[in-house]
């Protein structure tokens, strides 16, 4: 991806990183959140801010930025025009809500259900969609970043919601401690590199879980197929 696509808000591919169920009824909030789309999920209720090197700040897209629309046009990622939320360390832009973004774990919001653990707190885009869905009955969120916790956990009230400052490799759940599913999101950039962290994490969950994924993978495992 190129840079103006990473520079406009979301995450993405570095060039040379080393070359970063069934359907149910849901509401629409979730249903917006599940499908592909161009469609953004609304996290204007989260305020701009800064915590140490970590800030959440509001960005747009104008209907003028052709780079955006090559972008998708050639590698079916980029931001179309919108007013976005994005959450940076330092100038790393590590999560935001732009539709890429969405439709990257819309897969795993559509049938989670039942207790849920999250390694990565990000801007809160997961856990907003799962806290809409009556059948989420526990979520458990794992983050490195103290600041990151102080900038978005406050926004959530919801009492199936737990928050825990932890290193997602350090945390050990409670002995007997199962969930039904866990998803990994802990990376800045998609890139084969992740794979190696992907792995040890589901070998960590592997009996814990019923079902487990983690943010691109399918993409990085491609990535790794041509050599990238």
């Amino acid at each position: 991806m190129n840079k103006s696509t990473i520079e406009a808000g979301q995450p993405g591919q570095q060039p040379n990183s080393g070359q970063k169920v069934q359907d149910k009824q849901v509401n629409p909030s979730i249903a917006n959140a599940n499908v592909s789309s161009r469609f953004a999920l609304d996290m204007s209720f989260l305020p701009d801010g800064v915590s140490g090197d970590w800030s959440i700040s509001t960005f747009e897209v104008p209907k003028s930025d052709l780079s955006q629309k090559i972008s998708i046009f050639k590698t079916g990622r980029g931001v179309p025009a919108g007013i976005y939320k994005r959450l940076k360390r330092k100038n790393t832009v590590v999560m935001s809500n732009t539709p890429d973004e969405i439709n990257d774990f819309s897969h795993f919001t559509r049938i989670a259900k039942g207790s849920v653990l999250i390694n990565g707190l990000g801007i809160g885009c997961v856990i907003k969609v799962l806290l809409d869905n009556p059948e989420i009955t526990k979520i458990t969120v794992i983050e490195k970043s103290e600041d990151v916790i102080k900038l978005v956990a406050p926004y959530f009230k919801d009492e199936r919601l737990t928050v825990i400052h932890a290193d997602a490799f350090e945390y050990t759940p409670a002995k007997g401690e199962h969930f039904n599913f866990v998803w990994h999101d802990i990376w800045d950039y998609i890139c084969s590199d992740n794979l190696k962290e992907m792995s040890k994490l589901h070998r960590k969950y592997g009996r814990r879980t019923d079902w487990q994924d983690s943010w691109a993978k399918s993409i990085c495992q491609s990535y790794m197929r041509r050599g990238y």
